[in-house]
């Protein structure tokens, strides 16, 4: 009898949890080219900045897009193929004193310096001017340089962690499969590629190495690694109130996965996509990496976009919601589940047509304020100027 009850409590508990959550999205602003990205500078203005992957970072403040760029790094880029490319103006984090230091940082794509390489990622430090609104573009400080072997799989997500430091997501180097060497680079230890980094950028040298990251005096392994086995992280974020990372890590041919990253955990990539034996096709042993929080097959979406766990004020009922969604345009959630603490997802309804997004989901946003926005484009390129910024909210 009680194992009935357990299995009826168990069913009841899980349709509850994967039940549709209805969101109403609010236009915020449009006219962007391909925006890829929002940062918030935590500056008591509430201000978002918006990045365009054709390098400009864009403002909107109480609600209005500012014409004049915040900064513009255009000439610095590679080049971006006008029907498709992942390389760009990627990522872009504040530093947690930008209210009385003003520094910030971007990750962009440029021209490569190494012979065999298609480009190289840099993350750089620059410095706003008088102008709140505008940046000093002189002011770059290179804080690292990432040789790039192929085009895709750039990652791109900066983000400060509450220790202060800067945690990087790096793809896997691209192609397909990651061929590259023996064992790829996401599980090459001496490659800082298909990796999530961490790195302490309060230095006059580029960069230190937290003393306590976990491979920080291991033999032969890099020690700015924070994570292993990634294949092209798009999108990670701290949950504001556990204080969590999690990533959505872009599948190859069948899976998309969503992990929770830990410190000196292996994802498995390319051994593993998601739940599944990659490379080897059979027989891998799973038990020797971190499987996902959720995955999903290639017949609900194409490409996973990160989000971020709602810990705002203005709707309280969405608290502890992980809102993410597909680069097709479909939005779910992802749900702890407060008595097993496996994660449950589940569909997000919205007054669209067939509840998805009229375009491109490129990325989502958070305000300082906590308020989640998504990053969306109508048209297809790095250069379509359709680009839509939306708040979520009920």
């Amino acid at each position: 009898m009680k194992n009935y009850l357990f299995l009826i409590v168990f069913i009841a508990n899980s349709l509850q949890a994967q039940s549709p959550l209805r969101l109403k999205l609010t236009e915020i602003s449009r006219g962007f080219t391909s925006p890829i990205g929002i940062a918030a500078p935590m500056d008591g203005s509430n201000r978002i900045f918006v990045l365009e992957q054709g390098g400009k970072v864009k403002i909107i403040e109480n609600g209005i897009r500012l014409e004049k760029p915040f900064i513009t790094i255009s000439s610095k880029l590679d080049g971006l193929n006008i029907a498709y490319s992942e390389k760009g103006l990627l990522g872009m984090a504040f530093h947690p004193d930008y209210k009385s230091n003003g520094l910030f940082y971007l990750y962009y794509s440029a021209k490569s310096q190494v012979a065999g390489m298609d480009h190289e990622s840099k993350v750089a430090e620059f410095k706003v001017s008088k102008d709140p609104n505008v940046a000093d573009v002189n002011s770059e400080r290179i804080i690292m340089t990432i040789p790039q072997p192929e085009s895709n799989h750039n990652g791109g997500q900066m983000e400060f962690g509450g220790d202060g430091f800067l945690y990087i997501g790096l793809g896997d180097g691209g192609g397909a499969g990651d061929k590259h060497g023996d064992e790829g680079n996401a599980q090459n230890m001496n490659s800082l590629l298909g990796k999530i980094i961490r790195i302490d950028i309060n230095t006059p040298i580029a960069y230190k190495i937290p003393i306590d990251n976990p491979f920080f005096n291991t033999k032969n392994v890099r020690p700015e690694i924070w994570a292993v086995g990634l294949r092209n992280p798009w999108r990670f974020s701290f949950d504001r109130a556990t204080k969590k990372l999690i990533c959505a890590d872009v599948g190859q041919n069948k899976y998309e996965e969503v992990n929770n990253i830990e410190k000196g955990m292996n994802y498995g990539w390319r051994v593993m996509e998601g739940n599944h034996c990659y490379n080897p096709e059979n027989n891998c042993n799973e038990q020797l990496y971190k499987g996902p929080i959720s995955e999903y097959d290639h017949s609900e979406g194409v490409s996973v976009i990160g989000g971020y766990v709602y810990r705002g004020l203005e709707f309280p009922a969405l608290h502890g919601y992980y809102i993410f969604g597909d680069w097709n345009g479909v939005l779910w959630y992802l749900k702890q589940n407060s008595n097993s603490n496996d994660w449950v997802r589940g569909p997000i309804f919205t007054e669209k047509e067939n509840n998805e997004i009229n375009g491109k989901i490129n990325s989502f946003g958070q305000d300082e304020k906590g308020s989640i926005y998504i990053v969306t484009q109508k048209l297809f390129g790095p250069k379509s100027p359709t680009g839509v910024i939306y708040k979520i909210g009920f």
